[in-house]
């Protein structure tokens, strides 16, 4: 196992629903093995303040120890705001677990740093080819992670407010183009009603900017990065649709449709009455229906030129390469992949189960269920964050990029100088090659 030295700037990388530090902060060489004493396996994960999810985990654990008599995994849960700085610690001192969750935006970063061992599940009851694509981590076409559910950005809207303002609910056949979507915000505007009609969480920060956002920019033909090779972003991030994006993004602050920077709880503004859309995610809507019932419009992504797009890829298992027992740790692996276990994460999380079959057992995911199209928006519009050791540095400087956009700074310009220092980064680290 080798931990590359690097230059790779320290970034956040904090999704609305699973936060992350970007690892790639310690440097070094040379190996050694941890994770295990004798056939004893550590398992470290984010959920020491999510007692619904580690419940799960803990579940997984009991079942795998006691179906057994070869391993046993002993499980270390940590804060979600610690968890990242602990593994990279750990890796610095060559002390990481055999078994740890990691944030699917951070695999390729952990995998190029050398944290992550690739890993082998075929034994498993769940197939990969079955799961959502955006919960499986692959790189360099080596698997090294998966997850048991995703989450999915929507719309969220009254029905009476957009039958009263003569406004087309749409539909995944059907979504909002970008005329559309604009005239609504205005015609919602001009009601006087609302003074702004969109909310899409702007008093947010980290990931959430990359996530929320870029797939919009994506929408229109953008990107944050040329993806054919990952060794540039000159001519993406900042090229013509990408602008048209950027453009587009400031003028919903210029014509007054959505504030410059939202209040702590735009969920909350929204039930209140404050937005008539709210741009969000799958995590509010039991919330949002519990409080609304059938007014409730669950809206797909706008199409604003190259189809729907939302981020895809939240929390996922993996195998650090420093584990001295990899055959125990792919055991636990690959006796995790139950369907059984991917329907406990669902119905404990709110999230959306990774499989079919798992969504068959959750109650308003299965088909036709109230919930369904958001496990239909994850299989059919989701795209994976650049798969780049480099994405915590270039998302970043997206989310610097855009809110400078936001605060009046000219979009060309913007991306432009976030492009260069994004291909910087890249050749000073050799285009993370290896």
């Amino acid at each position: 196992m080798v931990f590359r030295t690097r230059r790779l700037a320290c970034a956040s990388v904090t999704a609305l629903a699973a936060t992350a530090l970007v690892a790639g902060c310690a440097s070094g060489d040379g190996g050694s093995t941890s994770g295990a004493s004798g056939n004893t396996l550590t398992l470290w994960t984010h959920n020491a303040g999510n007692s619904a999810e580690l419940d799960v985990v803990k579940k997984i654990i009991k079942d795998f120890n006691g179906s057994q008599d070869t391993y046993e995994v002993k499980l270390q849960a940590f804060p979600q705001n610690d968890y990242n700085s602990s593994v990279v610690a750990a890796a610095s001192a060559r002390k990481l677990p055999c078994l740890l969750d990691v944030d699917g935006p951070n695999v390729a970063n952990w995998a190029w740093g050398g944290y992550l061992a690739p890993i082998d599940v075929s034994g498993g009851e769940v197939p990969l080819s079955d799961q959502l694509a955006s919960t499986v981590a692959r790189y360099q076409d080596k698997v090294y992670a998966y997850g048991f559910y995703d989450v999915a950005l929507t719309f969220f809207a009254r029905r009476s407010v957009l039958n009263e303002y003569g406004i087309r609910i749409p539909s995944m056949a059907e979504p909002w183009t970008k005329d559309e979507f604009d005239a609504a915000l205005a015609e919602l505007k001009k009601s006087g009603t609302f003074e702004y009609p969109l909310e899409m969480g702007t008093g947010g920060s980290g990931e959430w900017w990359s996530y929320a956002y870029s797939p919009q920019m994506q929408s229109f033909g953008g990107d944050l990065i040329d993806r054919d090779g990952y060794r540039t972003a000159s001519g993406t991030f900042d090229g013509k649709d990408s602008v048209a994006w950027a453009t587009w993004f400031r003028s919903l602050v210029s014509n007054g449709y959505m504030a410059k920077k939202s209040g702590a709880d735009p969920n909350k503004d929204f039930l209140a009455g404050k937005s008539a859309i709210q741009w969000d995610g799958s995590w509010n809507a039991a919330k949002n229906a519990d409080k609304l019932g059938d007014d409730l419009a669950i809206i797909p992504p706008v199409d604003f030129g190259d189809g729907p797009k939302i981020g895809g890829a939240s929390w996922q298992w993996a195998m650090s390469s420093s584990c001295s027992d990899k055959d125990g740790a792919q055991a636990w692996l690959t006796f995790a992949r139950q369907t059984k276990y991917f329907v406990d994460y669902a119905k404990a999380t709110g999230t959306l189960p990774a499989t079919q079959a798992a969504a068959r057992q959750v109650d308003g995911y299965q088909p036709g269920g109230k919930f369904n199209e958001l496990v239909e928006y994850a299989r059919t519009f989701a795209v994976v964050r650049p798969v780049t050791p480099a994405y915590p540095y270039i998302s970043t400087e997206f989310e610097k990029a855009a809110q400078d956009i936001l605060a009046g700074a000219d979009p060309e310009n913007a991306l432009g100088q976030g492009a260069k220092d994004i291909d910087n980064n890249l050749r000073t680290n050799n285009h993370y090659a290896g």
